[in-house]
C-alpha cells in the first residue's frame, strides 16, 4: 500500500490524497461503510458500488472468525470472494468488540479470553492469531490488536492499558511480517493509537506508533462517550505527531458535523455504523439537515428524500413514501434509508475532498457543520 499526499488546505490541517491498494485506489478523505459480518446492513454490493460509490468497505474480525468461520471463508478464497466485493476491504482487530464484551472476557497478557455472544463457547484473541485469522479474512488493510479502554477511566488503567497495547503491537508485527498473504495480493497493518483522553499518554503513543514506519496508522478509543470536544483535542494531538506522509484513520467516527471537524485536524479515514444503524431508526442525513421520517410533518410530502444529493434512491423515492415504508413496518424503508445515508456519507466526504483541492475547504466547513446537523 502507498499514500500519496495530494493537497493541503491552506486555513486548516485538511489533506486530499491517495490511498493505493491491490483492488484499487482510494480517494482521502473517505468515509468506509461498516460491513461487520461480511455485508453492509441491508445494501447490496451492486447499491454500494454503482449509487453510493463506496471505494472501501470494512469488515469485522471478530464477527467473521465465529461465524461464517475462517474455514468457509479461505474456501471461498478470502472475503472479497465471499461477499463479491473486488475493491477494498480494511478489517477490524476486534479489540473493540471484545471491549464491548466486558462480562464476559479476561484481559491478559497473552491476550483476551471471551466467550461469543452466539453459543458462549471460549476463545483466545492473541496478537499472533488475530494477525493469522485477517491473514485468512484477506483484506487489503488490516488491524492491530489492541485494547480499547473505556471512558471514563483511571489514568492508572489507561497508562497500563496503553503500555500493553503496545507490546501487543510489536507482536502483531512481528506476525505480520513472518507471514504472507493467502490469496497473491498484498496486505498491510495500520497500528493504532490509544491512550484515552490523556495527552500525555496519547503523545506517548502517537511517538511509539511512528516510530513503527508502517505504511498508515489508525487513532482509536475514541467516540466512546467523551465530549466531541475532547475527541478532537486528542485527534489534533495525535494527527501532530503522526506522519504527514501516511493517512490517518480515524476509528468509529462519526456524525457529519464529526467528520467534518476532523478532516480539518488531518484525518483521513474514517468508518461509523451511524448512517445505516440511524437509518434503520428513520433518521435521514440530508444535503440541508436531519430529518425524522417518521414524523408528520413528511405524510403529504411527494418531493424526493434529496433532490440536491443526487443518487437513485435519493432522488427517486418521495419523503412521504419512505414515511408509509416505515409505518407500515415494510423492509424497504430501512434498505433505501441505508442507501441515502451512505450515499450521503460518500457526498459528504467528495465534497470536503473538493473544497481542500481548491483551497477552500475551512470556510465551507464552517458552514456545512451549522447546516448539516440542522433538524428539519
Amino acid at each position: 500500500m502507498t499514500f500519496d499526499l495530494v493537497a493541503n488546505d491552506p486555513h486548516s490541517k485538511a489533506r486530499a490524497g491517495v490511498v493505493h491498494t491491490d483492488h484499487g485506489a482510494i480517494e482521502t478523505p473517505i468515509f468506509m461503510p461498516v460491513g461487520t459480518a461480511g455485508t453492509v446492513k441491508a445494501v447490496q454490493q451492486r447499491d454500494l458500488k454503482d449509487d453510493i460509490n463506496a471505494q472501501i468497505i470494512l469488515g469485522n474480525t471478530y464477527h467473521l472468525y465465529l461465524r461464517p468461520g475462517l474455514e468457509v471463508i479461505s474456501k471461498a478464497g478470502g472475503l472479497h470472494k465471499f461477499n463479491g466485493w473486488d475493491r477494498p476491504i480494511l478489517t477490524d482487530s476486534g479489540g473493540y468488540q471484545v471491549y464491548s464484551l466486558s462480562g464476559t472476557r479476561k484481559i491478559k497478557e497473552e491476550g483476551v479470553k471471551f466467550r461469543s455472544h452466539i453459543d458462549g463457547s471460549q476463545h483466545l484473541f492473541s496478537p499472533e492469531g488475530v494477525m493469522d485469522i485477517q491473514r485468512t479474512i484477506g483484506a487489503d488493510i488490516i488491524m492491530a490488536f489492541d485494547e480499547c479502554t473505556p471512558w471514563p477511566c483511571e489514568y492508572s488503567y489507561a497508562a497500563r492499558s496503553l503500555d500493553m497495547t503496545h507490546r501487543w503491537l510489536k507482536r502483531c508485527i512481528t506476525r505480520f511480517d513472518g507471514t504472507e498473504g493467502h490469496y497473491g495480493y498484498s496486505q498491510t497493518l495500520f497500528p493504532i493509537v490509544q491512550g484515552s483522553t490523556f495527552k500525555d499518554l496519547r503523545v506517548k503513543s502517537a511517538e511509539f506508533i511512528a516510530e513503527q514506519g508502517r505504511e498508515g496508522n489508525a487513532i482509536g478509543g475514541l467516540s466512546v462517550g467523551e465530549p466531541a470536544d475532547m475527541m478532537y483535542e486528542m485527534t489534533e494531538i495525535v494527527c501532530d505527531i503522526l506522519p504527514k506522509d501516511k493517512p490517518r484513520y480515524l476509528m468509529g467516527v462519526g456524525t457529519p458535523a464529526n467528520i467534518l471537524e476532523n478532516i480539518a485536524l488531518g484525518v483521513d479515514m474514517f468508518d461509523c455504523v451511524m448512517p445505516t444503524r440511524n437509518a434503520r431508526n428513520g433518521m435521514l442525513f440530508t444535503t440541508q439537515g436531519i430529518m425524522n421520517i417518521a414524523n408528520k410533518k413528511w405524510a403529504d410530502d411527494f418531493t424526493p428524500i434529496d433532490e440536491e444529493l443526487g443518487g437513485y434512491v435519493s432522488t427517486f423515492y418521495s419523503r412521504s413514501y419512505v414515511r408509509h415504508l416505515f409505518h407500515s413496518k415494510e423492509m424497504l424503508g430501512p434498505q433505501i434509508a441505508s442507501i441515502h445515508n451512505l450515499t450521503f456519507y460518500l457526498w459528504l466526504v467528495k465534497q470536503a475532498r473538493q473544497q481542500i483541492l481548491a483551497g477552500t475547504f475551512r470556510e465551507w466547513k464552517d458552514r456545512m457543520v451549522k447546516q448539516l446537523m440542522t433538524r428539519l
